[in-house]
């Protein structure tokens, strides 16, 4: 859980994007817009295999494409 100790003298403003900052990179962001709405088992199973897809094939279109 990302926390931010204002500093003396410090605006909240500076404070404020420090905190933002440290959310961004623990996700919490996107975890809360992945937990929203609940989805079933099967449909995260699916989205799950629907990316793996995709990654190779970004991985198989940029191998065939050779050295440039």
């Amino acid at each position: 859980m990302p926390e931010v100790k204002v500093k003396e003298g410090e605006h909240f403003e500076g404070a404020l994007r420090r905190f933002k900052k440290q959310c961004e990179k623990a996700g919490i962001l996107s975890e809360v817009r992945k937990r929203e709405h609940f989805e079933k088992p099967s449909v995260k199973r699916k989205k799950k295999e629907l990316a793996a897809r995709k990654r190779l094939m970004k991985k198989l279109r940029k191998f065939n494409r050779g050295p440039g």
